[in-house]
């Protein structure tokens, strides 16, 4: 869908009703999705242009070796494995007051940005983090991050005694040779980094800073990473690949039922746009994910 050629500022929302999301504001909502989605601070971008790409990764470095004068050098070529992810789609859509129509259409997506952004990144990061509601394979490149760390082992149990448990979560990673570079939890994890104290009762960790022993801190919201199942997920972050396509598309209705949004008052039916003078805007926008080496990560299981 083309971009729209109109100058958002001059124009009602009401005279265009589907399209692509205006350039500056588009572009503002991506910012927003990957400064709050605590799987893209960490992870690492691979720019999309097209639904599907395919890129190479080192899977295995070069080796040197031992030789006495004159002796022939021997060889060794890196070893390099490809790999492709996909784009899918992911929608959201909002219903308002029509009194949004008479906006200018600037004005109207710089309003509902947050909230466009907000559902994206959230939605994104519980498929990544724990396969909800997952477009991806999830068996294969699109494995959720938790369970790829359960499945190869790399799982530490809570002691209660946090800096114990950290370190026992790096040697996991480390024993596959690889370096972990970021730490993803909840805010609530704050909890257990000031109650972690030496022999002389002072902390061990600051509870107010942005990293744990030496790694990023990445928060996510208890509305998206269930502590039932993890309470912290430690990785080499290199290996989990997202990327976005440019462009997030829009449509408006006011007819629409909406029939997996209840009504708010005693009537508890689906929600019929033109019976409240609503409209609904719909979003949507393609994402990719991959996890590379489901081994390269691993998760801090609370106790039973």
């Amino acid at each position: 869908m083309a971009t729209p050629t109109y100058t958002p500022g001059n124009v009602i929302l009401s005279d265009f009703k589907n399209g692509v999301i205006p350039a500056e504001q588009g572009t503002l909502i991506m910012k927003d999705i990957m400064a709050n989605s605590a799987i893209m601070k960490l992870a690492k971008n691979e720019p999309m242009t097209a639904q599907k790409k395919k890129f190479t990764y080192l899977a295995k470095g070069v080796g040197a070796y031992w030789v006495s004068e004159t002796e022939r050098i021997q060889t060794s070529k890196p070893e390099y494995a490809q790999a492709e992810m996909e784009a899918k789609k992911i929608g959201v859509i909002i219903p308002l007051s029509k009194e949004f129509l008479k906006w200018t259409a600037k004005d109207f997506f710089n309003e509902v940005k947050p909230l466009i952004a907000e559902a994206f990144y959230k939605a994104f990061d519980q498929a990544v983090i724990f396969g909800t509601k997952s477009p991806y394979n999830t068996t294969t490149s699109g494995k959720p991050l938790v369970e790829g760390a359960e499945e190869k082992g790399n799982v530490v149990t809570d002691t209660n005694n946090l800096y114990v448990d950290l370190s026992a979560l790096m040697a996991t990673i480390e024993d596959e040779e690889l370096d972990p570079n970021g730490v993803l939890t909840t805010r609530s994890f704050r909890s257990k980094m000031r109650n972690a104290l030496d022999a002389n009762d002072r902390p061990l960790f600051d509870a107010n800073g942005n990293e744990i022993m030496g790694l990023p801190l990445s928060y996510t919201g208890a509305d998206v990473y269930d502590k039932k199942k993890s309470l912290a997920l430690m990785g080499d972050w290199d290996y989990a690949r997202y990327g976005i396509l440019q462009g997030i598309e829009y449509a408006i209705s006011e007819d629409a039922t909406l029939t997996t949004l209840q009504a708010s008052d005693a009537s508890g039916q689906p929600v019929s746009l033109f019976e409240r003078d609503m409209f609904a805007l719909r979003a949507t926008m393609h994402i990719a994910y991959m996890n590379v080496k489901p081994e390269a990560f691993a998760t801090l299981k609370p106790t039973e």
